[in-house]
């Protein structure tokens, strides 16, 4: 505790925060590496640790070892907590979301509280002035901390009036004109409040995309959460025309067009901290307009790469890679499997003071402070071609494409990876090695794709099994048939099912976890693929080198207890 008070060494800025301060003092972090951290923090508008944890320098677990140890605090691990447990009313709500702490339990004059940053003295002034209580702070994982304060966040049950007024705001973000059509038919109370229900509860629900559906005799509103549509109410028939046309003025479109598809985008300030964007797409169908929301959550991109569920040789295999001064990466799979969470993790590593970083996207998704973002739009002439052609004359050293759909993107990005350059982008593939023969139909040369690809992941999004999960009987026959080795049955593990409880909504899931395939392209690859080789015989080579595909990988997370084989063998098809 005394080496943490310590005087700062001779030289050390004044401005590094307490945390950071301790890390250099404690040899855990060079001087010019906290102080980059502090920078960049500070240019991005966040907290030091947010930076070091989001920018994958240093692991949550790691960190908080650290914290309680030298600051003489307990240690707690959040996910052992019974969320249905914790005090309501021991901390304003609104307070403990702007903060990002939790209160864990209150006696008498003294409250438990979790934080992450024990070293925000100033935090914890408020908090007791607030609590009118004695603070004891427990520290715990910032990454599960942050996970927690969003699910404890205020809900859209509680006072909408109240949110509406003093933290909700929405802010538009679209680039096209609004409508000068009347739009007094949507200023009606109930359609507003309910309409901001309806998003308050997608975010805290976790929510990736909302559904306004209307059919003949009835309209229903359904919520995408780990990848599943849920029914979550059917509204009154008559107000989808209202609803529609708010949804509609908030997002900067034409309410008085309703027969062709538009697309806009609308923001959330929920507090000074968290902003939620929400990509807007409007449908024209026989029974009126069908509107899909999809959440886009900045702070999915911060939650450095451990949370992503790498296995630890596969996330090395990665850092490697995307440190490497030139080359091509690219991240497949099908829609909504995370590839875009995954590249923005890559930049959000990369993003350096002394690195420029340039992305062309169809839209951009993920707002990124020091990455100059770019909408391709087909219909001015700016599509990725020309984009990256642009690129290549703004001295770039990282370029990162949404997607490469034909021979001419391709092109421009494999000459952008052979001039050194880094290139980061995706491909609609099953698995890595047919992302190579994917190229080669396109008419790349196989000359252009084994000089310039130095790695491909392959990914899905399994869904992770909630605490209520139960062991599952099989026998080694099945295990077998499944997929598992002989010696994967040794006894030191068993599979789990589904169960389902109130936290999981019954389904017995919750959350979700990435099953990877990751394939650094070696030198017997390239001869393969200079020998015009097919997936098979590249799947085989792969094999070899020990490159696990995507069910082994997600059998592994079988093993560990994440997720079920039901799931695993759902979403890997093979």
């Amino acid at each position: 505790m005394a080496a943490a008070t310590a005087a700062p060494r001779t030289g050390e800025p004044t401005s590094l925060a307490g945390l950071g301060r301790a890390l250099v003092q404690h040899q855990m972090l060079r001087l010019d590496q906290a102080t980059a951290i502090q920078r960049k923090a500070d240019a991005g508008g966040i907290a030091f640790i947010d930076e070091l944890i989001g920018g994958g320098h240093m692991p949550a677990r790691q960190l908080a070892k650290f914290a309680a140890e030298v600051f003489g605090h307990p240690l707690l691990d959040l996910s052992a907590v019974d969320v249905t447990s914790l005090p309501h009313d021991a901390l304003d709500r609104k307070l403990a979301t702007e903060v990002r702490v939790v209160a864990l339990g209150k006696r008498g004059g003294r409250l438990s509280l979790a934080v992450s940053d024990p070293t925000d003295l100033k935090l914890l002034d408020r908090i007791r002035f607030s609590a009118q209580a004695n603070v004891d702070a427990i520290v715990v994982e910032h990454d599960k901390l942050i996970r927690l304060v969003d699910k404890l966040g205020q809900t859209a049950a509680e006072k909408l009036s109240d949110l509406v007024d003093d933290s909700l705001d929405l802010d538009v973000t679209s680039d096209e004109p609004s409508s000068q059509a009347d739009t007094s038919e949507v200023d009606d109370a109930p359609v507003v409040r309910f309409l901001q229900k309806i998003l308050i509860d997608a975010i805290q629900s976790g929510a990736s995309d909302v559904h306004f559906e209307p059919y003949e005799k009835f309209y229903r509103i359904r919520f995408r959460v780990d990848g599943e549509l849920r029914e979550i109410a059917q509204p009154p028939l008559a107000i989808k025309d209202k609803l529609a046309s708010r949804i509609k003025v908030i997002s900067r479109l034409d309410i008085s067009e309703k027969r062709v598809p538009q697309d806009g985008r609308m923001k959330i300030v929920l507090s000074s901290q968290r902003a939620i964007d929400f990509r807007v797409s409007t449908l024209p169908t026989l029974f009126g307009e069908k509107i899909v929301m999809r959440i886009l959550d900045p702070s999915s991109a911060r939650l450095g790469i451990d949370a992503l569920g790498y296995e630890p040789d596969q996330k090395q295999l990665l850092l490697d890679a995307i440190r490497r001064p030139y080359g091509m990466i690219l991240v497949t799979g099908p829609t909504g499997s995370g590839k875009t969470v995954s590249l923005y993790t890559c930049l959000n590593i990369l993003n350096q003071p002394g690195v420029n970083i340039s992305t062309a996207e169809d839209p951009a998704e993920i707002n990124l402070p020091g990455v100059n973002q770019v909408n391709v739009n087909d219909k001015a002439g700016l599509t990725f071609a020309a984009a990256l052609r642009s690129f290549l004359r703004q001295d770039p050293d990282v370029i990162m494409v949404g997607e490469i759909r034909d021979l001419e993107t391709a092109d421009i990005a494999i000459k952008a990876a052979q001039t050194g350059h880094m290139v980061l982008s995706t491909l609609h593939t099953n698995d890595a090695p047919t992302t190579l023969t994917r190229l080669a139909n396109m008419g790349v040369a196989p000359f252009n794709i084994a000089s310039s690809v130095i790695l491909i992941t392959a990914q899905r999004l399994a869904r992770r099994l909630c605490g209520c999960k139960q062991p599952l009987e099989l026998d080694e026959a099945a295990l077998l048939k499944v997929g598992f080795a002989e010696s994967d049955l040794d006894g030191s593990w068993v599979p789990y099912k589904a169960a389902g409880c109130e936290r999981c909504g019954g389904s017995g899931y919750k959350g979700r976890v990435g099953i990877y395939q990751v394939m650094p392209i070696s030198e017997e690859t390239q001869k393969i693929i200079l020998a015009g080789g097919n997936a098979l015989q590249i799947a085989r080579q792969a094999q070899i080198e020990g490159v696990r595909d995507l069910r082994r990988s997600g059998l592994m997370k079988v093993m560990q207890g994440m997720t079920s084989i039901e799931e695993v063998l759902g979403v890997t098809n093979e």
